[in-house]
């Protein structure tokens, strides 16, 4: 490699300048007004455009007894 070939601390950090992490947007659940992802289910009440798509007090009691089961391997 040459010399030539180099690239400056500025030019190197002007590209490096759009690698920061942006912050997610957020959207107010329809149903419960609590705030989720874009384009993703709410995680409070498990709807997405106004729709069902997730059991959430399946998903509760299922990490409750998947709790329970480590606290009894302990």
């Amino acid at each position: 490699m040459s010399v030539r070939m180099r690239h400056t601390r500025a030019h190197t950090k002007n590209r490096r300048s759009h690698h920061a992490l942006k912050e997610p947007r957020l959207s107010v659940c329809s149903k419960c007004k609590a705030q989720h992802i874009r384009h993703r289910a709410c995680l409070a009440c498990g709807t997405y455009r106004s729709r069902a798509v997730v059991d959430v007090a399946k998903k509760a009691l299922k990490k409750e007894n998947k709790a329970k089961a480590r606290e009894k391997s302990e």
